[in-house]
């Protein structure tokens, strides 16, 4: 085909034909478009990329297709839905450029989600090659609105520990909004493309084999593109590229469409086009923990305090408790192991928090150097295994780079090793890393918990960012939030600072909202008596896996309704985000003819549980006070 044409190469639609997507040469140039139900979601949009070896960028001309169908099933214990089938129509282009390289773009659709990927043969002799940009693009009409995150300036916040996927996200905000940092958006990113639908983009399947990326700023041809990390990230150490052997892959890119949020918020694209990576050591067991950090902060972490709550974890029937930063230094190993052996006889596993710093940043507390290089992490894994810890959390990794993907994928194969499940913290967006890596619990990547001790402002928004993870950051991740406060003052004493701004509905609410497999509570030993009684009942109660989620209403940074089995027992969880009370009419078909137990805050923002019989048509009207919040129990 002579380049100098513009011509449609190729096109494949989903299985319900209502999602299509068309490949062009563009004189020499690789671009898509992608519509839903005849509707535009993404007008000319670049493809290719740059090796040091070969530019896929342009000169580029068609070679040939292939067209085929595909079909699996799989169950995943930890993520929104335990049992996924997945059906897709898949697209396979190959190019060649002026050298006569070839390159091929895949395509997968499902019926509400594109994965696409770039695979690269090898080129001659080459049988490596250094990938060092990305033209891969997204050009949304002009009517679009955008709920994106910006990316954190590198070796900035704590310690110089930043990008840490925790700044807010901004809704229904122009395209041409700029970011204070000027570094772009990190996945996921939400678009509103006026009345015609909405789009989610983000990226699955980044490993130890290439980079994690991130959106760049809008640029004035009205595209964002595909970029990759920040050469200053982790002090400067690393490219920003990526290293692959040929023939290769490139991680996939998502992106999910519908002309409602529901496909948004219930989507299983980033583990459907992925495969674990490895078989797990064991039978890894999810469950509900205490930690005394959040609350009591630095001054808990010695014995006596650890002692506490692991009792408090054993009143509540958890299965863990979470003992952060400083224990090497006021617990010790000696003294750990007795108290893990305490926590073993009241029946609550433990998990141990770990710096995974070695040379990248400056971040004080302890354990350090003890999970960066092989050596160090395997003697220290041997141990752990040894005292019976049952899993690990790791903080402070602040970049995106190949180098650092090595790191997550290290740790969490040794960990695997000695039958050690994983939490990492201040650390990026998990990418399909539940399918991946077995012992992979979940990840922080949002403004969590922590926050709200820190920041009166976060504290005044903890609504609305509980109304946007539903539909953004939790769609697509394991998000490790580790909320569900209840103590009236963010302090040990519960009084004086820190006033919590919601109701304790809404946070009981958060329960069901936010999805992670291992929940570490920010409940307190004072709670056992200062809240009601039928709070803390429901804590006991609640589950962290699901078997299905469903979006019942809901705008994001407004309002949402979603309601989560578990099991043949149905949840369903409000927030309101406005300044005024919210009168819904909601539809649970799940519910209907049942008898619930209902959560809910009176108009004076008091808590109150009652009995309620759902209508066999599945209607309810619920009213959801200003920053506050509901839950519907099934009984029967």
């Amino acid at each position: 085909m002579n380049c100098a044409l513009q011509a449609q190469v190729a096109k494949v639609a989903s299985p319900d034909k209502n999602l299509d997507v068309a490949i062009w040469l563009n004189n020499g140039a690789i671009t898509y478009t992608v519509n839903y139900k005849g509707k535009a979601i993404l007008e000319n949009s670049p493809l290719g990329l740059t090796t040091n070896e070969a530019d896929f960028t342009e000169g580029m001309n068609f070679i040939s297709s292939n067209s085929s169908q595909l079909s699996k099933t799989y169950s995943q214990q930890k993520i929104k839905k335990s049992e996924v089938k997945y059906e897709a129509n898949k697209l396979t282009c190959v190019f060649e450029n002026p050298k006569k390289y070839k390159i091929s773009v895949v395509f997968q659709l499902s019926n509400n989600d594109i994965a696409f990927r770039y695979e690269i043969p090898a080129m001659g002799e080459r049988m490596s090659c250094v990938i060092q940009k990305e033209a891969t693009g997204y050009k949304f009409p002009n009517k679009t609105t955008t709920f994106l995150s910006g990316m954190m300036s590198p070796m900035t916040g704590f310690a110089r520990t930043a990008p840490s996927y925790e700044s807010d996200y901004q809704a229904d905000r122009p395209l041409k909004s700029a970011t204070r940092s000027g570094g772009g958006y990190v996945f996921p990113a939400l678009f509103k493309i006026g009345e015609d639908g909405w789009a989610l983009l983000s990226e699955t399947g980044v490993n130890s084999q290439f980079c994690a990326s991130h959106l760049s700023e809008y640029s004035d041809k009205g595209i964002y593109t595909i970029e990759y990390p920040d050469i200053r990230q982790n002090n400067g150490f690393g490219s920003s590229g990526a290293a692959i052997s040929l023939p290769g892959l490139t991680p996939w890119r998502t992106i999910t469409v519908g002309d409602k949020l529901d496909p948004i918020v219930e989507t299983t694209v980033p583990f459907d086009v992925v495969e674990p990576l490895y078989e797990p050591s064991k039978d890894y067991q999810f469950g509900r923990s205490t930690w005394s950090w959040i609350v009591w902060q630095d001054n808990s972490m010695n014995y006596e305090d650890q002692v506490k709550y692991i009792d408090l974890a054993a009143s509540l029937k958890y299965e863990y408790i979470l003992i952060d930063a400083l224990w090497d230094k006021n617990i010790g190993k000696e003294r750990m192991a007795t108290l893990i052996n305490y926590a073993k006889s009241k029946g609550v596993g433990v998990f141990l928090w770990y710096n995974s710093n070695g040379a990248f940043n400056d971040a004080p507390q302890g354990p350090r150097n003890k999970m960066s290089t092989a050596i160090e992490r395997k003697k220290e894994m041997s141990w752990l295994k040894d005292v019976g810890v049952k899993g690990l959390k790791v903080d402070f990794f602040g970049g995106d780079k190949q180098e650092t993907m090595r790191l997550y994928e290290d740790i969490l194969s040794d960990a695997n090793d000695y039958g050690l499940m994983v939490v990492f913290h201040g650390a990026t967006l998990p990418r399909g890393w539940e399918r991946m890596y077995p012992n992979f619990v979940g990840s922080e990547a949002v403004v969590a918990s922590e926050m709200l001790i820190f920041s009166q402002h976060v504290r005044e928004i903890e609504a609305y960012n509980a109304t946007m993870h539903p539909f953004i950051r939790n769609t697509v991740a394991s998000m490790e939030f580790g909320g569900v406060l209840l103590n009236k003052y963010l302090t040990k004493s519960n009084t004086d600072r820190n006033k919590r701004l919601t109701t304790d509905v809404f946070q009981l609410a958060t329960a069901i909202l936010y999805q992670s497999p291992v929940q570490m509570f920010g409940l307190t030993p004072n709670n056992l008596t200062d809240v009601p009684a039928f709070e803390i009942d429901f804590m006991k109660q609640v589950p962290t896996t699901w078997d299905e989620t469903v979006l019942i209403d809901g705008y994001p940074g407004k309002y949402v309704v979603l309601a989560r089995r578990h099991g043949k027992q149905w949840y369903v969880a409000g927030a309101n985000a406005t300044k005024e009370a919210i009168k819904l009419k909601l539809q649970l078909p799940m519910l209907g003819g049942k008898t619930t137990a209902l959560y809910n805050d009176d108009t004076h923002k008091a808590p109150f549980t009652e009995s309620v019989k759902i209508s066999k048509a599945g209607k309810i009207n619920i009213e959801i006070q200003p920053s506050g919040g509901f839950v519907l129990v099934q009984k029967d």
